[in-house]
């Protein structure tokens, strides 16, 4: 970018006690939409399926907070380790922490296990710089911030990655990402500031599945808001959300009134507010895709076995 002057690689001096100490920003997100946005006006970049994280760099320390704010340092060792190494004195950096596949692709249904027993399985992908050597980069365009993280994580080891972009059209990435059964793309607008909160200057497209499932129960959650828990091949794969035209509601509700006894041969969740019903009831449902449990899912058909 013209104009713009990165860090030199010499490594600061730590911060002294009379100086501030950075503290967590609200992080930036994306608003969900159909289709990604059209035209040359964005970089668009794989969205990683995992925890987002900010790494806070200050007076040699570094923490990882989570979406929240929460402080996850200790879970995060192999992440926070390699972070102390980057040619810096302070800097806040946004990313996600993710585990991979064999074929490289993030794994949300081993995250979990991984923190808590095998973290030198984590990689933490960086997406975005918010502050950088005592300056505050949250006002500076996109591609600014990006070049000045770009510089900053080459010089990075071990489980730290730079997530890199795409410039071009967003819809042919989009198929390429879908293809490769990824969760899906972010796209964030050039030129755009860093304004904590949802905005729409980041973009985020799902790439999703159909598929049918036997309905084995239903539950509602605390709002009372009703959720269709669904099997495949006699497991539990999870629930959805009932989201049926009126027609298909009443038939959906009344089959759970009338068919409230479960089969013996489905291994039903241990879900003590449930109310689990016989065999014969199927749901088509909208759900993402990279996972062997049901997430953000959602039932828009059903079909029912009358034998």
């Amino acid at each position: 970018m013209a104009g713009l002057k990165l860090a030199t690689r010499t490594k600061r001096p730590p911060r002294t006690d009379s100086e501030s100490t950075l503290n967590f920003i609200p992080t930036m997100q994306p608003k969900l939409v159909d289709e990604p946005p059209s035209g040359d006006g964005w970089l668009h970049e794989i969205k990683y399926d995992g925890y987002r994280t900010q790494l806070i760099i200050d007076g040699g320390q570094v923490r990882a907070l989570t979406r929240n704010g929460h402080d996850w340092t200790e879970k995060y060792g192999p992440i926070v380790r390699s972070a102390r190494g980057l040619d810096c004195s302070s800097a806040i950096i946004d990313g996600e922490v993710c585990v991979q596949n064999e074929a490289g692709a993030t794994d949300f249904h081993s995250l979990r296990r991984a923190i808590t027993s095998e973290p030198q399985r984590l990689v933490f992908f960086a997406f975005d710089l918010l502050h950088l050597n005592g300056e505050d980069l949250r006002f500076r365009p996109l591609e600014e911030r990006r070049a000045h993280l770009r510089f900053l994580m080459s010089g990075a080891v071990g489980p730290l990655h730079m997530s890199d972009e795409y410039d071009g059209d967003g819809a042919a990435f989009f198929a390429l990402v879908e293809g490769l059964e990824l969760e899906g793309i972010v796209s964030k607008k050039k030129g755009s500031r860093y304004v904590s909160g949802e905005t729409r200057a980041w973009l985020k497209t799902k790439c999703w599945h159909t598929d049918t499932f036997d309905v084995i129960g239903v539950e509602r959650d605390k709002t009372g808001i009703p959720y269709a828990l669904l099997a495949d091949e006699n497991a539990y794969r999870g629930a959805a959300f009932i989201a049926l035209p009126a027609a298909l509601r009443d038939i959906f509700w009344h089959y759970v009134e009338c068919r409230g006894i479960p089969s013996s041969s489905v291994v039903l969740p241990k879900r003590k507010d449930a109310t689990w019903i016989r065999p014969g009831l199927r749901a088509r449902v909208r759900h993402l895709k990279g996972s062997d449990k049901l997430r953000h899912a959602t039932v828009n058909g059903i079909e029912v076995d009358d034998s």
